[in-house]
């Protein structure tokens, strides 16, 4: 998201536009929200300490009201040699540090990982750290495969991935480029996801809207108009959603053809919302910041039944056309 000039001026750059309008739509909206997750790439204040000063005022009037959680992102951590997944100069030197000091996180290991658990009614938020590894024989990974497997899911219906960086599935023009739809070697978890049933998984880094559809092995796992706003019983598959778009400059997509996985995108500013009071139902929505409207939306209904009496060995997902 970022930092915004209240009072109109410009701040570094002019690459947080949309910031302001972001964080003035959630402070109206507030009495709506019991919990709000920004997942990575906070402040971008790029080690003027001054700048963090600014975006805590900034957020205050959420943050002192409602759970204000946060993730790692490339901007807080990644620096030249520095013990993390990635090298380059993202956090210009700030290696985490202040994100970890004004941030509190339920961090099982210590603050500098900042991977963890955090249930909220009938949810469960498993909360990665893509700066740091994730594949299998990792820290991370045996964390995120017991947070996963922990969710009780007759009290916890709906298991939520979030992560900075798309682990999973994007279009935007880079990754295009790769020729990896997603971070590479992103999709290391999607054992994880498929066999503990997670029902959708959230990223930003990506400065664009992306919705897929309930996917495994880059496969639709359901076909036809139920694509688009509903998904009934057993998916399948996890939803992946690219949402990083709370406030930093937008970017494109890839050119050409959709990957047959790619089912919505909107370029504006906005956040997502989830809203779940049972365990059959869960409503998403995609919510522009400058309007408070929603741009794209779609609901899970299904016992959860269908998740407590699935087999692991059985929960392979359909083999349907697109």
């Amino acid at each position: 998201m970022g930092l915004g000039a209240k009072d109109g001026s410009s701040e570094l750059q002019g690459f947080q536009p949309g910031a302001q309008v972001t964080t003035d739509r959630l402070i109206k909206d507030l009495p709506n929200y019991d919990a709000v997750f920004h997942i990575g790439d906070l402040s971008y204040a790029n080690g003027f300490l001054a700048q963090w000063d600014h975006f805590t005022a900034q957020i205050e009037p959420v943050a002192s009201k409602v759970p204000y959680m946060v993730a790692s992102g490339n901007h807080e951590r990644t620096y030249m040699d520095t013990g993390g997944f990635y090298n380059g100069n993202d956090s210009h030197g700030e290696c985490g540090v202040p994100a970890e000091t004004y941030f509190y996180v339920p961090a099982p290991a210590h603050r500098g990982k900042f991977w963890y658990a955090a249930d909220y009614g009938i949810f469960r938020f498993c909360v990665g750290d893509t700066e740091h590894d994730w594949r299998p024989g990792t820290e991370q990974h045996a964390f995120l495969d017991a947070c996963f497997a922990g969710a009780d899911r007759k009290h916890q219906p709906w298991l939520v991935f979030l992560a900075h960086r798309p682990l999973g599935y994007s279009s935007n023009d880079f990754y295009a480029q790769e020729g990896s739809f997603a971070e590479p070697m992103g999709r290391a978890l999607q054992p994880l996801w498929q066999r503990h049933r997670v029902d959708l998984a959230v990223y930003g880094h990506v400065h664009n809207y992306e919705r897929m559809c309930p996917v495994y092995e880059n496969t639709c796992t359901v076909k036809g108009k139920d694509r688009q706003s509903s998904y009934a019983g057993a998916m399948g598959g996890t939803i992946h959603v690219v949402a990083g778009t709370g406030g930093a400059r937008l970017r494109s997509y890839a050119g050409g053809a959709w990957p047959q996985w790619s089912v919505a995108r909107n370029e504006s500013f906005g956040y997502v919302k989830l809203a779940a009071s049972d365990h059959s139902s869960m409503r998403f929505e995609f919510i522009h910041s400058d309007d408070g409207a929603v741009h794209d939306a779609f609901t899970i209904t299904r016992d959860y039944k269908d998740i407590m009496a699935c087999a692991v060995d059985s929960c392979a997902p359909h083999t349907l056309a697109n």
